[in-house]
């Protein structure tokens, strides 16, 4: 059972405060934000109606539906009709794919296959331990698949994850796992990854991702590095793609 966090409450702030004021629904969304990082509320659970939430922060239920509404706008919780407003979660069909966002030139982006190569645990390169925040030589486990559309590979994924934090992540596990792999990680690891940075660059294929992407080497592939993060901004995966264009497009919407 998750242990849950006492109720809190806000004191507003008293006119003519400092630089530092925050609006009261800035500050309601800050306490939100503790209680899903606490696990109080998880990933696929409702969370309270905005009247008990009102009653607990003692707000107004107007402040607490602002509060939402910005967690909602960053994918943080998912509002559905007649039914609530529930944490969200990777295992939710419509945001699998939230974080690939290679999309196929022509049908829908479901239906990758996946084949895993390894699961290894291993110190930390130093350019690994940079990004994931850790000290050099630290223990990561190293994950490396690839993603197949149409019995075509088209995905090459090396994953760099910190050990302290998916402790028991074998390649039995990932392998039974019918699921994304996000979904797994939030229900069995209590990781639950909320943004992602990419940095992406096109390259030629070397011998080794030219195998695995059964292509020739030379083959122009678009490499995709991502750092994923969890609550508080803090990196928990690093992930390193190399993706045949050849019949996918790399789709991103911009507001």
């Amino acid at each position: 059972m998750p242990v849950t966090a006492p109720p809190s409450t806000v004191t507003p702030p008293e006119a003519g405060a400092g630089p530092t004021f925050s609006p009261l629904y800035r500050q309601i969304k800050v306490l939100m934000l503790r209680s899903l990082q606490q696990t109080e509320w998880r990933p696929g659970e409702s969370i309270p109606s905005e009247v008990e939430l009102a009653a607990r922060f003692k707000v107004s239920q107007g402040t607490v539906r602002k509060a939402i509404d910005e967690l909602a706008a960053e994918n943080l919780l998912v509002r559905r009709q007649g039914k609530g407003t529930f944490v969200a979660t990777h295992a939710q069909e419509h945001v699998q794919f939230r974080f690939l966002r290679l999309m196929p030139d022509s049908g829908e982006p479901g239906g990758m296959a996946r084949r895993l190569i390894d699961c290894k645990r291993q110190r930390a390169p130093a350019d690994v331990a940079r990004a994931l925040n850790l000290a050099p030589n630290d223990p990561v486990i190293r994950v490396r698949r690839v993603l197949s559309f149409r019995a075509s590979p088209v995905v090459f994924d090396d994953i760099w994850l910190p050990a302290a934090l998916f402790k028991g992540l074998t390649a039995q596990r990932l392998a039974e796992h019918r699921g994304p792999m996000y979904g797994l990680f939030e229900s069995e690891f209590g990781v639950h990854m909320i943004r992602a940075e990419e940095k992406i660059r096109a390259v030629a294929a070397d011998a080794a991702g030219a195998r695995l992407l059964a292509l020739a080497p030379g083959t122009p592939l678009l490499s995709v590095e991502r750092r994923s993060m969890t609550y508080g901004d803090v990196p928990v995966e690093l992930r390193r793609g190399l993706y045949n264009t050849a019949s996918h497009h790399y789709r991103n919407d911009l507001s």
